[in-house]
């Protein structure tokens, strides 16, 4: 028996089964490629799902973990600590907003969004029945609250019933999206760029006439960034190319690369009139060493340039893309922006080239049930575009 044999049996034999996870061990990674405990090489266009944008065993990043580690890795938020000042001043620089919370992971991010604005609401009319309008197809976390503004029915059914008082409306359609508003509504949420629903951006036309709508009526626009946010898409935040600002932001993923940590961040408005003191909390959330990551992926994204990289480095991937949906007549349409992008797949099963990828040395992710999805690290190169594509290329030819 192999030694990855036998470290998925004994994952197996342990670990509730919900995932269906590929059968590779992943034992180490550096720069863009990752390693098993064969010693096979991956080149790596998953990222961990969009996390680790830095790439693999950057020093600079892994020092400035360790350096935390040997002073203090949790006080609770009972107390203040140094890396929490310099981790928030960082987030709210960067995002133009007012204020933050620290949450463990991107779900619960969505709910304190949700809390803040019912609480935002309630502030003003004292009424619990608001609603929120969310997006169908969209996805948002697993948690109850998270699954209840997730627009897809398979995520949703087994768990209900769900939170109350959410609407759904189609995305890029703002038609559909003012026909649901009501007195009731407090918030309309939504992904800059819908990441599991099949890498669909909004339509500029559409994010700032719903912005305007929020604004004309007093309700909160909250945009989840948790994947499209950090660089992904060419600019720090995929709003930022839309000159739209939400009043609630979530992120995740990117925002620690690699340690567990998320965040809501809100405008001044919805910071002053929704949550205080004992409305919301965490144990974990916003300690020391996530903090400390959080600082460090800030300094290091402005030291190396990753945003600019990103928006100067996509157009080529983009090429490289459109070139194989062009020779391939399965492979109908790419989408997506920067480093996040979408290829749709007609009459062949996604989870099989993706399948097929991996045996080649190539990580890649579906999204939906018929998309290829590309969420590389944001410092791939050219000349790891062009592997890319030769390895998808050689899966591709034996569809």
């Amino acid at each position: 028996m192999t030694a990855s044999q036998r470290i998925m049996d004994e994952t197996e034999q342990y670990v509730l089964h919900t995932y269906n996870r590929f059968p590779v061990v992943f034992e180490r990674g550096e720069g863009v490629h990752l390693y098993d405990v064969e010693g096979k090489e991956y080149l790596d266009f998953g990222a961990g799902i969009a996390v680790f944008a830095l790439g693999y065993g950057n020093p600079a990043y892994s020092e400035a973990l360790k350096d935390q580690i040997d002073k203090v890795i949790h006080t609770s938020n009972l107390f203040y600590h140094k890396p929490l000042a310099e981790a928030s001043r960082k987030v709210i620089e960067h995002t133009h907003l007012s204020k933050v919370f620290f949450t463990n992971s991107g779900a619960e991010a969505i709910e304190g969004a949700i809390k803040a604005a019912r609480k935002y609401a309630y502030s003003k009319d004292g009424s619990n029945d608001h609603e929120i309008i969310a997006m169908k197809h969209s996805f948002h976390g697993r948690t109850i609250g998270a699954l209840s503004v997730t627009g897809n029915a398979h995520y949703q059914d087994p768990f209900r019933p769900l939170m109350g008082g959410v609407r759904f409306a189609d995305f890029n359609d703002f038609e559909s999206v003012k026909g649901a508003v009501t007195e009731k509504t407090c918030a309309i949420l939504l992904e800059t760029v819908q990441g599991e629903g099949g890498i669909y951006p909004a339509d500029p036309a559409f994010l700032r006439s719903v912005r305007k709508l929020c604004d004309e009526r007093d309700i909160l626009l909250i945009l989840d960034e948790i994947q499209c946010g950090m660089g992904r898409t060419g600019s720090w935040f995929a709003c930022d190319a839309y000159d739209v600002k939400p009043d609630i932001m979530t992120l995740a993923k990117a925002l620690g690369c690699g340690i567990p940590v998320g965040a809501f961040v809100l405008n001044e408005k919805a910071a002053e009139q929704s949550l205080a003191p004992g409305d919301h909390g965490t144990t974990y959330g916003g300690n020391p060493l996530a903090c400390a990551a959080v600082s460090a992926v800030f300094d290091l994204f402005d030291q190396n340039g990753i945003v600019g990289q990103v928006a100067q480095t996509a157009p080529y991937l983009e090429a490289k893309l459109d070139e194989l949906v062009s020779k391939y007549s399965f492979l109908t349409k790419r989408r997506g922006m920067g480093f996040m992008q979408g290829i749709v797949v007609e009459g062949k099963p996604v989870g099989e080239i993706v399948k097929a990828a991996l045996a080649e040395g190539l990580v890649i992710l579906s999204a939906g049930s018929n998309v290829l999805r590309f969420v590389p690290p944001l410092v791939m190169e050219k000349k790891d575009i062009d592997e890319m594509a030769m390895k998808l290329d050689s899966v591709l030819s034996r569809q």
